[in-house]
């Protein structure tokens, strides 16, 4: 079983919020490959199906943003899903702009989501960190992250999300390095 995580905020003026980019590839997920209808379980939205012949479960934490771990932590006890098993969608200031790095395990680099994910089941999982840019001027981090994408933005990552669920069965394979160059090069 593979365990899909989508960070972001659960508020309707949050939708296209730089922070909300998990959300998006997990909405994406669920289209592309069918997967059942969101229900509200584990504190968070919850989607099952199958990806390349394998059970895929898919959720958009309800916690907000800087507790995820809380809702993460329930529903991997309740399937007894291994956290090598879990995939996280977020996004990363470090990251440039429309571009992805994927890893297994390291630092939070500061996010409070995956900060609250490691508190809850540890470090060893995987992560697909996309590039959601600096801020150009004075602006703290935790406001600019919170600010809307640019319509020229949304435009350059609706082909990120699409190059990303075209690559899906690879990340699926737990080929990292492989997903990383494939999306990127696109």
């Amino acid at each position: 079983m593979i365990l899909l995580v989508g960070l972001g905020n659960p508020t309707p003026d949050s939708n296209d919020n730089r922070h909300n980019v998990g959300f998006k590839i997990i909405d994406a997920v669920n289209q592309k490959f069918g997967l059942s209808k969101q229900k509200p379980k584990f504190k968070g939205l919850l989607t099952t199906g199958t990806i390349s012949n394998k059970k895929v479960y898919a959720i958009k934490p309800l916690t907000f943003m800087n507790n995820s771990g809380i809702c993460i932590r329930e529903l991997i006890e309740y399937f007894k899903i291994d956290t090598d098993n879990i995939i996280v969608f977020h996004d990363d200031l470090d990251v440039d702009f429309s571009k992805i790095k994927t890893k297994f395990g390291g630092s939070s680099a500061g996010h409070n989501g995956i900060e609250s994910i490691d508190k809850f089941i540890g470090k060893d999982y995987s992560r697909v960190r996309i590039g959601i840019g600096k801020p150009e001027k004075k602006m703290s981090v935790s406001d600019f992250v919170l600010t809307n994408f640019t319509e020229e933005e949304k435009v350059d990552l609706e082909n990120v999300i699409k190059n990303i669920i075209e690559s899906i069965p690879i990340l699926i394979d737990k080929k990292l390095d492989l997903f990383s160059s494939t999306v990127n090069n696109k």
